[in-house]
């Protein structure tokens, strides 16, 4: 299957034909850069094809932006004065409102970070979060949480978040949420195309505002070791095939994210490269409501039944059928290549 018909534009060098322009303001809060690492790397299209073939200006970045002090102020006074239009917000990182909702453990251009973001939000034509922090406040939002993060319209599973339930920016949308840890560079560059072709109306978002483009099918669908998870054939760190599910942990039934169809650097993933999937595309991450120190060990009742079965099943059900596949006789050739 190819991969292609995963993202949102099948021919790009139609959209490449036509002439479209948006602005684009980049920030961070708190953030590690992962996500601008990752942007960085899009192949499809590049970051030079967003600005030279699709009309993306990026107004300014923290990494690339050619502006400093004063400067950068001056365009934001100037975008929230309406001198300057800015198409697309894009935030990446916490939203960090600490200590005692002042904001101030997180200064910038003198003022700090989260009073910028209120009043630009309000003038953004849109607004994309990108990664976890961003997202659903993310690491910093694990408690104690020492620096009030939380996400954009999220806080973990609670919609609200900093700008509240009901934000809508001037384009009629929601924060339009793009979680992992990093984003997939291309989930952010198709969606960067879509706002600035002026087809982001025909992107379906789900309950957490992801575009159901690349979060409905989860992380197991594409997976090598899918046919291991159906036969019930256990794996390992350091054993060549079998499904991470059952004994460390990974979460790939459980989370909508196209990891296995886009591939990451067009070459793999982390349950291809037999690494548990994480689900840091859910708004639980990064400890999914799993007991301190089990990331990388499957819950169970009585030692055997696994707490979370896959997203959709019943725990009845989906016990009865792993009994009877685990007594059923197993492909010889599934099990030869997971020893």
């Amino acid at each position: 299957m190819k991969i292609e018909i995963f993202l949102l534009f099948s021919n790009l060098n139609l959209i490449k034909t036509q002439h479209f322009m948006a602005n684009v303001l980049w920030l961070q809060g708190g953030a590690c850069s992962g996500n601008t690492m990752s942007f960085l790397n899009a192949e499809e299209p590049t970051v030079v094809e967003l600005i030279t073939d699709f009309g993306l200006n990026i107004l300014w970045h923290p990494t690339t932006g050619l502006q400093i002090g004063d400067q950068v102020q001056d365009l934001l006074k100037d975008i929230l004065a309406g001198k300057v239009q800015m198409d697309i917000l894009v935030y990446e990182g916490s939203l960090i409102k600490g200590p005692n909702n002042t904001g101030t453990m997180n200064y910038f251009a003198d003022r700090p970070m989260m009073d910028w973001i209120k009043e630009l939000s309000k003038v953004a034509g849109y607004v994309v979060a990108i990664g976890d922090c961003a997202t659903w406040g993310g690491i910093p939002a694990v408690a104690p949480n020492p620096s009030e993060s939380t996400g954009l319209q999220f806080h973990k599973k609670n919609k609200g978040g900093f700008l509240g339930h009901d934000y809508v920016s001037k384009g009629g949308l929601p924060v339009i949420n793009i979680p992992g840890c990093p984003a997939h560079p291309d989930w952010i560059t198709q969606i960067l195309v879509a706002i600035s072709v002026g087809r982001i109306g025909d992107v379906l978002i789900d309950e957490f505002h992801r575009p159901k483009t690349f979060f409905t099918d989860f992380v197991q669908d594409g997976c090598t070791n899918v046919t291991n998870f159906a036969q019930k054939v256990d794996g390992n760190f350091g054993k060549r095939g079998g499904c991470l599910f059952y004994e460390v942990g990974c979460r790939g039934p459980m989370t909508r994210a196209s990891c296995n169809n886009i591939l990451w650097n067009r070459q793999s993933s982390k349950t291809r490269s037999n690494h548990p999937c994480l689900g840091c595309t859910e708004p639980g991450f990064p400890h999914n409501d799993l007991m301190k120190g089990s990331v990388f060990k499957t819950m169970k009742h009585l030692g055997v039944f696994p707490k979370e079965v896959p997203t959709g099943r019943t725990k009845l059900a989906y016990y009865m059928e792993a009994g009877f596949q685990k007594v059923m006789p197993t492909n010889k050739r599934v099990t030869e290549t997971s020893k």
